[in-house]
């Protein structure tokens, strides 16, 4: 029996934790890397002819030597394992390929654009989480017309997918309205929209899943305790309830920004803004592979390094889980 809890302190310690997320983190990683080079190789089409299509940007049927050239070059000649194990060597050292149109290394071109998609998506995940609290504060146990209505509308929210929020926000206020910039750029304002096409839904979300931990928790001993020390409600409802009520959310906060990424990719299609978003789309329609497969790379590294800030600042945020 003593050995069984040793066994089980063992697993709990700080390091031990540390480094099993550490090798589950590598694990989605390397899943990633392996479905990306496996698209590379079942997708239709041959890849020689699909570069050189690219380069000269016609479309027709190359030599034998023109496609023995670039299989030669790009190893497409060598047998499937030992491309995989290149890929993976070269993923390892930071080298995500080149891309087939650009002529540029994909890392580079990712670089470059990934910055203001990121903004976008954490800045989308701040105003969700904002939106969720305000109104969870103010409409969680109570049972009024107001109450009611803003719950329906999180519900509305919750459901409404961002393309089409995303839509409806530039007619009324870009094209009618003319408060925020068509065209978003990278300007303040023209991260407004985006932001909000992607917050609103999330914040739905995130709202009913808050709300509901929200009412079970004013239901604890230890709420009734505070009001009877003469604490006001709101006080009871921000400092003590909100803290255990929001625990759910964050737990999901990972899954949410990762969700958030591939949504702001779409809406910036919508407001022409710079990012990921532009790149893929012409990445996609010209079949640039290295790009698509890049962009998956670092998507998954983001995941796993967000779900790891994610876990940490759960056990902060509430005192009963520790590393030990």
């Amino acid at each position: 029996m003593m050995g069984s809890d040793a066994v089980k302190i063992a697993a709990h310690h700080p390091i031990v934790w540390f480094a099993r997320r550490i090798f589950s983190g590598v694990v989605v990683v390397w899943a990633a890397a392996t479905f990306a080079f496996l698209i590379q190789c079942v997708l239709p089409g041959d890849r020689a002819q699909i570069i050189i299509n690219a380069t000269s940007g016609n479309v027709g049927v190359a030599s034998s030597a023109e496609l023995a050239a670039i299989n030669a070059k790009y190893g497409f000649d060598q047998p499937l394992a030992v491309q995989y194990g290149k890929y993976i060597l070269r993923i390892l050292h930071g080298d995500f390929g080149e891309s087939y149109q650009q002529h540029r290394p994909v890392a580079g071109i990712i670089a470059e654009q990934i910055g203001p998609t990121i903004i976008l998506a954490v800045t989308a995940l701040l105003f969700a989480w904002i939106i969720a609290v305000l109104t969870t504060l103010f409409i969680a146990g109570r049972d009024n017309m107001w109450a009611k209505l803003l719950n329906d509308t999180q519900v509305f929210f919750a459901t409404a997918p961002p393309y089409w929020l995303a839509t409806i926000l530039l007619v009324v206020f870009a094209v009618k309205l003319r408060i925020f910039p068509v065209i978003g750029g990278s300007s303040p304002a023209g991260l407004i929209l985006p932001t909000l096409a992607l917050a609103l839904e999330l914040s739905g979300f995130f709202g009913q899943v808050v709300q509901n931990e929200f009412t079970r928790v004013l239901e604890q001993p230890f709420v009734t305790s505070a009001r009877a020390r003469g604490m006001s409600d709101f006080g009871v409802r921000l400092r003590h309830v909100l803290r255990h009520a929001a625990l759910p959310g964050i737990s999901l906060s990972g899954w949410a920004l990762g969700k958030l990424l591939s949504g702001a990719i779409l809406i910036e299609v919508v407001f022409a803004r710079q990012g990921l978003g532009g790149v893929l789309v012409a990445a996609t329609s010209s079949r640039d592979v290295p790009i698509v497969s890049g962009a998956v790379l670092v998507s998954a590294g983001l995941f796993v390094l967000v779900s790891l800030i994610v876990d940490l600042t759960y056990r902060v945020v509430d005192p009963r889980i520790r590393l030990t």
